[in-house]
């Protein structure tokens, strides 16, 4: 029995996943195609990936579909992208929704059109009883902003009367972050070969493995996932603690 529950620990997937899907652009470029033709094929990717999610027991896999520093990008890439996020929901809901796919959108809905709004609003209601995996799309999502939107919620309970300033611990916070009732990233992926972590999940980050690939999103395999996730299994995560 201890045997059986060693193997199933060392075999079970991290519950959450987040990943920071890098090098569309790139992907086109080295294929001629314009920018659109890398977004296009990375949101194929991002349908095989959650597919084998669901498959493999993941929980929770959090993708950076759309920073608040992307509105930098030129405006017709946003457009396309907006667009290609408008497709997406569109096309591929019913079959989420079928699948036990839960949706959750964490970021800054103020500067969204009004009709994403409302797909991403429509999305959630679909699937909230799912109890499958649960895939959250961080759109117009920036860790920074998002810790200063807590913060802000906090000062107006404390003004309120609704809160004491010297109960204000990491608990609250977390109670006023996005991510609230979902646990932190155990492992966060990026790909393309960049080391950095741009602003996301900056709180919910804290202990989270990093593991960065030199692959581009658009050629980025359900393969390259497990292995991920193998290298995570070989980490000592500690929190902290000594090694022993």
């Amino acid at each position: 029995m201890e045997a059986a529950q060693a193997f199933a620990e060392e075999t079970r997937p991290p519950a959450h996943v987040a990943i920071i899907m890098d090098g569309n652009g790139r992907w086109a470029r080295a294929k001629g195609l314009p920018r659109i033709a890398g977004h296009r094929q990375g949101a194929e990717v991002v349908r095989r990936l959650v597919e084998h999610c669901g498959e493999i027991g993941v929980s929770y896999l959090t993708i950076y579909a759309f920073s608040s520093e992307n509105w930098k990008r030129p405006e017709a890439e946003v457009d396309d992208l907006m667009g290609l996020l408008r497709l997406y929901l569109r096309r591929e809901l019913d079959a989420l929704a079928r699948g036990g796919v839960r949706m959750r959108f964490i970021g800054d809905r103020a500067r969204l059109a009004g009709d994403i709004v409302a797909l991403i609003e429509a999305a959630e209601r679909k699937t909230r009883n799912n109890t499958g995996l649960t895939l959250m799309v961080a759109l117009n999502y920036g860790g920074r902003h998002e810790i200063v939107r807590a913060v802000r919620a906090l000062a107006r309970d404390v003004r309120d009367g609704d809160l004491d300033a010297d109960a204000i611990d990491e608990a609250a916070i977390a109670a006023r972050l996005d991510t609230v009732d979902i646990p932190d990233p155990d492992l966060m992926i990026r790909t393309s070969g960049e080391q950095r972590v741009s602003n996301f999940l900056l709180w919910q980050g804290a202990y989270t493995e990093l593991v960065f690939l030199p692959v581009l999103w658009p050629d980025f395999t359900n393969d390259h996932f497990d292995a991920a996730i193998a290298e995570f299994r070989r980490r000592d995560r500690r929190f902290g603690a000594s090694s022993g």
